[in-house]
């Protein structure tokens, strides 16, 4: 399997193919894909998806992707890595652009394919990748704190989609069950607010009722859950940044690096270490 590595920590690219010659590929940076004429099909490891003129689709770290082509199709590529978050004048606040990447990552496999809830933000990140376009092409003093401030705005609007597509999805199981899902996902770092006595009071149900309603609706007792959503968030850090297991253990409340490691272990069957390399062998 090809790493593609991109060079660069950020570039978009617009292109107008009729055939899709590069081989399926994994790569390590994020990319944002906008069909803005065409289509045909998108294969992501290994699932097909349909797209068409308007579809806007993130594509994370090392998944596997590539097209199948029906009518010639313009794309727009904006790729970019972690670290153009991190250089010199860059974003002001580091670790809550990347909590907010990593919520997307972590809930990007529930929703596949285009994830754009509606109209209004379907437009609005069309336009502003189109911004970014002119202002790349641009390129005088004041393009790169634009093209910043417009991705992370792309970016948080992609993350309030994902959001309210799986709300939406658990809502139609029980009215309150999706909103539930949201607190507990916006909330993983916050033990107290993820404990059960807290969660019964702000949803008004009562306390001795509350664990076998969630495992109910999930499938799962609430503790497992929470304990789930945060390993996919260890996954995504473990993955895509330099941070230490123990940073990791720190940032999501474990007890410690160790706490971590065991829990990592027991749920996925190997260490952090063997998962690294496996995802980086593909």
């Amino acid at each position: 399997m090809l790493i593609e590595s991109s060079h660069k920590i950020f570039e978009i690219q617009v292109e107008e193919l009729s055939e899709w010659d590069n081989r399926p590929h994994k790569h390590n940076f994020f990319e944002i894909v906008y069909i803005e004429k065409g289509s045909g099909f998108q294969c992501i490891n290994q699932h097909e998806f349909e797209y068409q003129a308007g579809n806007i689709f993130l594509l994370p770290p090392l998944d596997c992707h590539s097209f199948r082509i029906f009518e010639s199709t313009r794309f727009y590529f904006i790729r970019f890595t972690d670290h153009y978050f991190l250089n010199e004048n860059k974003l002001a606040d580091y670790k809550e652009w990347f909590d907010r990447i990593t919520y997307i990552l972590a809930n990007y496999n529930k929703i596949p394919g285009d994830i754009i809830s509606s109209n209004r933000e379907r437009t609005f990140i069309i336009n502003n990748i189109k911004s970014i376009h002119q202002e790349y092409l641009q390129n005088d003093h004041y393009s790169g704190s634009i093209i910043l401030s417009t991705l992370a705005s792309i970016l948080n609007v992609l993350a309030r989609s994902i959001e309210k597509k799986y709300v939406g999805q658990a809502n139609e199981i029980d009215n309150r069950f999706g909103e539930i899902l949201r607190y507990i996902n916006t909330n993983l770092t916050e033990n107290n607010k993820l404990k059960l006595p807290h969660l019964a009071e702000k949803f008004h149900i009562s306390p001795s009722y509350f664990s076998s309603y969630f495992k109910k609706q999930a499938g799962t007792s609430i503790s497992d859950y929470v304990l789930n959503s945060k390993l996919k968030i260890v996954e995504t850090k473990i993955l895509h940044t330099d941070l230490s297991i123990k940073e990791i253990a720190y940032q999501l409340n474990f007890s410690d690096s160790s706490h971590l490691s065991k829990s990592f272990k027991k749920y996925y069957g190997m260490t952090i270490s063997e998962f690294k390399n496996q995802s980086s062998r593909g």
